[in-house]
């Protein structure tokens, strides 16, 4: 064999053994990693000093198709957490009929309190694009090429579990003797955000509380006898989101839509956000820093994938149990 024939044999050897690991990889991501269900447990010491706990299911990007049924019993399996909320950051739907597999999942849920924002795919459904695309800048979304989703019975599905729609509103709960001020935005990644009326849903959900320090008639007493948490959420982590929301005094903020990156290199992590959120807080807890101030913020890495692009790796589905402690 001559020199040449055997380096040419070596390098359909290593084309060959590079092909093969491609198409494992693949296989691994397809077949078995987007269906290995993970809940991802944290605590966030954010309360008030002697506060009790509180725990918080946060759920994003199901992205649910009608034959989904393994993703459907996890979610509902998740209820015996008996978190004391539930935040849904959106993008509930990936199919037209998915909405049965969605009211089916949460329906153990019923009673808890939640909270929920939409994601572009609670209006519109997914179609194929070119993964390579991502590499460039975030998708866009032509909404007159995509399907038209069901988002009212979406919401009434919502409504129906007693759930808050928090899409550019405000609204508050009291869970385990701490007030959440809560306050959200509808998708930013489509620009439906409307962060403008952030600060009047705030101040008039402040007006209208007895005990806030705005009403409180004591000026000898520095603050109402209660703990307040204040808690943004939002679908899409953009930055400009996340720098008004710690602007408007939120200490802890929920968001997801990167899917953790979905396809990520051991050891380097995502290659891409799908927004402007650096990559190294793509997925989980982390903290914000916007000017003088700071929040926690936390990134799911969601249960779901488009159905156009059903792989994960190195990114396992994930469901994230925050349990907020005292600081």
């Amino acid at each position: 064999m001559t020199r040449a024939s055997a380096a040419g044999s070596a390098l359909a050897v290593s084309v060959g053994a590079v092909a093969a690991a491609g198409v494992a990889a693949f296989a691994w991501g397809s077949l078995v990693e987007r269906r290995m269900f993970t809940l991802r447990e944290v605590a966030v010491p954010v309360l008030a000093p002697g506060s009790a706990s509180i725990k918080v299911l946060h759920l994003s990007d199901l992205h649910m198709a009608p034959w989904q049924r393994d993703k459907q019993e996890w979610v509902r399996g998740l209820a015996d957490l008996e978190p004391d909320l539930v935040v849904n950051t959106g993008d509930n739907l990936g199919h037209a009929d998915g909405i049965s597999g969605i009211e089916y999942a949460l329906e153990p849920f019923h009673g808890i309190p939640g909270i929920f924002v939409n994601g572009s795919n609670d209006y519109y459904g997914p179609m194929l694009k070119n993964p390579l695309a991502y590499f460039g800048a975030p998708s866009l979304l032509r909404t007159a090429l995509h399907e038209k989703l069901d988002i009212d019975h979406l919401h009434r599905v919502f409504a129906d579990l007693g759930w808050l729609d928090l899409d550019n509103a405000a609204a508050a709960l009291d869970i385990n003797g701490t007030h959440l001020e809560l306050f959200g935005v509808d998708d930013p990644h489509v620009g439906f955000d409307r962060l403008d009326l952030i600060t009047r849903a705030i101040d008039d959900l402040r007006a209208s509380d007895p005990l806030s320090e705005e009403h409180w008639p004591d000026p000898e007493v520095a603050s109402p006898p209660r703990s307040t948490l204040t808690v943004g959420v939002a679908h899409a982590p953009y930055q400009r989101v996340l720098n008004s929301f710690v602007n408007h005094g939120a200490q802890l903020i929920l968001a997801g839509h990167t899917h953790g990156g979905q396809v990520c290199v051991p050891r380097y992590g995502a290659l891409v956000t799908n927004c402007d959120i650096p990559r190294k807080q793509v997925k989980g807890l982390s903290l914000w820093d916007s000017g003088l101030h700071t929040s926690y913020l936390n990134v799911s890495a969601g249960l779901g994938t488009s159905i156009y692009a059903p792989v994960r790796f190195a990114c396992a589905p994930e469901a994230t149990l925050l349990t907020l402690t005292a600081a």
